[in-house]
């Protein structure tokens, strides 16, 4: 991995930092905890232009989370509900999704900026904003902010580490690790739920 993102910044420059943070978006498990570090690295000595780093990592992270917003705009919370409400749909019963949904309602705003400084939440968390039709202006605001915050920590880090710049990804590795099995243990949860509430409901009907 750490030869592959070499090979697109020092062919691209801090185009190939936007291309492979857009990514990193889009496709969670490329982790942005190793891209960035890399960049403020090459940025320092001097492969990179060390102006344009951070605007072009801030500049992916916001249209991959467009990309996203957009598939959870096109996608719609009533089709979604009216998908939740089929028998081989196990993600969220209908419910869960009303649960969820109001959640966003009120505290939607927060729940993206801080989201974006969570390694694979900061991903997905563009879906539910799109689901929500959670005003543009509004979440391109929030995930500018939110990822410059974390773009410009890792950047830095790699900065000041220099030929070190790998430490960060080390340290972080477990931490992307725990959210990445988290996360698949947390849809796991919700399909077991799912199918277990399922089997109540058709037993009890079938109940003399």
């Amino acid at each position: 991995m750490a030869d592959w993102v070499f090979s697109i910044v020092d062919r691209l420059g801090v185009a190939g930092v936007g291309f492979l943070i857009f990514l990193e978006n889009v496709v969670p498990p490329i982790p942005s905890e190793l891209i960035l570090p890399l960049a403020g690295f090459r940025a320092r000595t001097g492969a990179v232009d060390a102006l344009w780093v951070w605007p072009a990592a801030t500049a992916g992270s916001v249209i991959g989370a467009l990309v996203l917003y957009g598939l959870g705009a096109w996608l719609g919370y009533e089709r979604l509900h009216h998908l939740a409400g089929k028998k081989w749909f196990l993600l969220s019963s209908q419910k869960d999704l009303e649960r969820g949904y109001g959640l966003f309602e009120k505290h939607g705003g927060l729940i993206v900026l801080l989201a974006r400084c969570v390694p694979l939440i900061r991903s997905v968390v563009s879906i539910p904003a799109g689901l929500a039709r959670m005003p543009l202006w509004r979440f391109t605001l929030l995930t500018a902010i939110g990822s410059g915050v974390w773009n410009a920590v890792f950047i830095g880090l790699g900065w000041l580490l220099g030929e070190n710049w790998d430490q960060v990804e080390g340290y972080l590795a477990p931490v992307s690790t725990g959210m990445l099995v988290v996360g698949v243990l947390a849809i796991v949860w919700l399909v077991v739920r799912r199918v277990r509430s399922r089997r109540g409901y058709q037993g009890a009907h079938r109940a003399p």
